[in-house]
């Protein structure tokens, strides 16, 4: 068992402990009301009142806990003693700087100290049957340093542990060392660091004034990152390997103890992939309070799809460009003039048949349209028209009603007795129907009709290419891409949300009603307890109705395209923003239009812009050879400085065929072996990427090779890192697209010990195995 499996298996035993105790506490909640409600016949008022009290402080006890009982553990924080011995009513010690003699010289002369305290962070505070706590509710004070507390100011903390959790199950653990010059013990043996803090350790502990500063560096420009104040817009740039994603997190849970009252409006997580989500979940959890922090994936961004599919790059570069919007708002306004649609109105009116011809209905399409308005909020107007239409081809408003107050109430009983009928009501249902915007999205995979809302817009070759694209989205949302999200979502701004049936009822035949906005009655219990609900289920529906957040973060910004931009900004309308990025490993290749759109998106809004610049990921050997990569994809970059050398060169190799000559692209056998070689040489993750042409086939070729090892398309590598990283073909990745250079450094710089670089013919190897993009220049 490693380090890492030791460190769960621990929290796993804990979080067992804490199962035990809580079930305990709804024990006895449950007896309490079930005792209050047996003595129902008690005879003074006193008494009742007593009584009542007791039900109400055990059923809000008893709603806590099982509100709180699911995810329920999710941090921990390792203490030096405190200056003081005095502890709080949750058990834990006050003290926030450490003792003078919490620290002294080992027999190296290297600082050491003895844990004194560990204090594990949750939902809510639990005691055990001894009154020590066993959790910390994350709102106490004895809570703040796990959110407060920096390499720069630790305080009394030595290692900061997210803790990842599901239901009753801890799936992983992640460490933040905050002092990582120091050598610290825990009941007697070393202090065990997983993930990023471990590395931070052994760079912490490496001989030598020249690391002591280098370390002092990272920790510092980190630090100024994190605490920086909470203007409108924080943008963070650095290079692999530098921390980006995870500063911006915790800079997010610091400004959020640190001013709870203005980010409960809540926090939205932009990640690139799914992949780079689950990191994410880990680094930030949900605070305790339900619908603060909402993660999510750029595929997942709208409500009740997710995508599947994967776009091609000139099929991505189509739908990514902001040219889509007017493409969009054409489509939405054009959709209604579908094959089947009704062409003539007749209803009998006043004792005779009135009729509406194709001219008319398409004068009256045009003047219903006219302006910006959303298409589906257009519908009473357009139901108006028709029946100011009917009204004048009846005649009525020819005859002589002596005044206008007659003839206005003859007019709005033509309305009330037309609009009512079968007739009418049936041909506006089939004339102006509510459309979704997966409707208007599938009607643009018809390449006829496409070609009419596109153009002068796109050239009749991205006609072609979009619509056969679109073919594969299904009328229950399968088959989008994380591209299509970002169309369905502007479609959504122009198209305006359908209304249920009974609201449609209240906007055309109730006036009164859409003036009050009354829609439902609740009653507190309804609200609080969701309908027997779970707490996961709850916070789902509660992050599904929220369009506006109190503040968002975009990891990896330089990805996003001028579509997916729009979308993000309409959840940010009033937020404040924390914005990473690196443009040298941007995937998108119209960097400009992009950053047009991301202008759009933040406003006005006053920056802040801070660079790391130091990568403490890869070793300088694994550095140097994407550094090489940096240069061809981005002349004049400066690439971060790595910290470290370990004396591993990355290793080159040429795939082979039966006959001893090159294969023009490494094949099963090669990639195969050179996965096996590298699980071998590793104890943690090995990523194998690839192409993203070529994934699925690795993927096959790979599957049964066990857990720690993960085969990723190129663009799904962002982000993430592995011990060790097998890069197949970089020819294949760097022309895969136009921005496909940037890519392959991104694939480069994604392991912390080992690279191996497989190579077919294709990327023209020199005697020693070393692709032709990975040489000298």
């Amino acid at each position: 068992m490693d380090v890492r499996e030791r460190e769960v298996d621990g929290e796993q035993r804990h979080l067992d402990t804490v199962y035990r105790r809580l079930e305990e506490k709804i024990h006895e909640a449950e007896f309490l009301m079930a005792d209050a409600a047996k003595r129902v016949q008690v005879g003074t008022p006193g008494a009742l009142a007593e009584r009542d009290a007791q039900v109400f402080q055990a059923g809000v006890h008893l709603s806590r806990l099982n509100n709180e009982f699911e995810d329920f553990l999710f941090g921990r924080i390792d203490l030096l003693a405190g200056q003081d011995g005095r502890r709080g009513p949750d058990g834990a010690l006050t003290s926030v700087e450490p003792a003078d003699d919490a620290v002294t010289t080992g027999p190296g002369g290297e600082p050491v100290a003895e844990i004194a305290e560990t204090l594990h962070i949750g939902r809510l505070g639990v005691l055990d049957a001894d009154y020590v706590p066993l959790v910390i509710d994350w709102r106490a004070p004895a809570a703040a340093p796990f959110y407060r507390a920096t390499p720069v100011a630790p305080g009394r903390v030595v290692r900061r542990r997210v803790i990842r959790s599901k239901g009753r199950r801890v799936l992983g653990v992640e460490d933040d060392l905050l002092r990582p010059e120091l050598r610290a013990t825990l009941d007697g043996a070393e202090l065990p660091v997983v993930g990023d803090g471990a590395l931070m350790a052994a760079l912490g502990r490496t001989r030598g004034h020249r690391m002591t500063d280098i370390v002092a560096s990272i920790q510092a420009e980190q630090d100024e990152v994190i605490r920086a104040p909470a203007v409108s817009v924080t943008e963070v740039t650095g290079g692999p390997g530098t921390g980006k994603t995870a500063v911006a997190l915790h800079r997010a849970a610091y400004l959020l103890y640190q001013d709870r009252r203005r980010y409960a409006g809540g926090i939205l997580i932009v990640s690139p992939t799914p992949l780079l989500v689950s990191y994410t979940e880990g680094v930030l959890p949900s605070l305790g309070e339900e619908g603060q922090v909402a993660i999510r994936a750029l595929g997942s961004l709208v409500d009740g799809v997710e995508a599947t599919a994967y776009d091609e790059p000139q099929v991505a570069r189509i739908k990514g460009s902001a040219a889509m919007a007017r493409v969009l708002a054409k489509a939405a306004r054009g959709v209604l003039e579908r094959p089947g649609a009704p062409e003539r109105l007749r209803v009998v009116a006043m004792g005779a048949r009135v009729e509406l011809d194709a001219e008319d209905l398409e004068r009256i399409r045009r003047a219903a349209l006219g302006g910006s308005a959303p298409v589906n909020l257009l519908r009473p107007r357009a139901r108006r028209l028709l029946l100011d239409a009917l009204w004048q081809k009846s005649g009525a408003a020819a005859r002589h009603y002596g005044d206008a107050e007659l003839l206005q109430e003859a007019r709005d009983g033509f309305g009330e007795d037309v609009g009512t009928e079968d007739a009418f009501t049936d041909f506006l249902d089939a004339w102006w129907p509510e459309v979704t915007p997966l409707q208007v999205l599938r009607a643009m995979a018809e390449e006829s009709r496409l070609a009419r809302w596109a153009r002068r817009v796109l050239r009749p070759r991205e006609v072609r290419q979009l619509a056969r694209s679109l073919r594969r989205v299904t009328a229950r949302g399968e088959g989008l891409s994380v591209h299509d999200v970002a169309l369905l979502d502007e479609l959504r701004q122009v198209l305006g949300t359908p209304s249920r049936p009974k609201e449609r009822a209240a906007r055309e035949a109730d006036p009164l009603d859409l003036l009050t906005g009354l829609e439902e009655l609740t009653t507190y219990a309804d609200r609080i307890g969701g309908g027997g609900s779970s707490r996961r289920e709850r916070l789902a529906e509660r992050e599904g109705e929220r369009a506006d957040y109190a503040h968002i973060i975009v990891d990896e910004a330089q990805d996003l395209t001028p579509m997916q931009w729009r979308m993000v900004g309409r959840r940010g309308r009033q937020a404040t923003w924390t914005i990473v990025g690196d443009p040298a490993q941007s995937s998108w290749s119209a960097p400009e239009e992009a950053a047009a759109e991301k202008d759009a998106a933040l406003g006005t809004r006053p920056r802040r812009r801070f660079e790391l610049t130091v990568n403490y990921r890869n070793p300088a050997e694994i550095a140097a050879v994407a550094d090489r990569v940096l240069t061809l994809a981005m002349p004049g970059a400066v690439p971060p400085r790595a910290v470290r050398a370990t004396g591993v060169e990355p290793v080159y190799e040429v795939a082979a065929g039966p006959d001893g000559a090159p294969e023009r692209t490494p094949g099963r056998a090669a990639v195969l072996a050179a996965a096996r070689r590298l699980l071998a040489e590793v104890a943690g993750t090995v990523g194998v990427v690839v192409a993203m042409g070529r994934r699925e086939q690795v993927r096959g070729w790979l599957a049964g090779e066990g857990e720690r090892l993960l085969v990723l398309g190129s663009l799904e590598a962002k982000g993430l890192e592995y011990d060790a990283t097998l890069v197949v073909s970089p020819a294949e990745i760097a022309d895969e697209s136009p921005a496909g250079l940037r890519v392959l450094y991104v694939a480069l710089t994604r392991a912390t010990q080992r690279l191996t670089v497989l190579a077919g013919a294709v990327d023209e190897p020199d005697g020693r195995g070393v692709p032709d993009l990975l040489r000298g220049l």
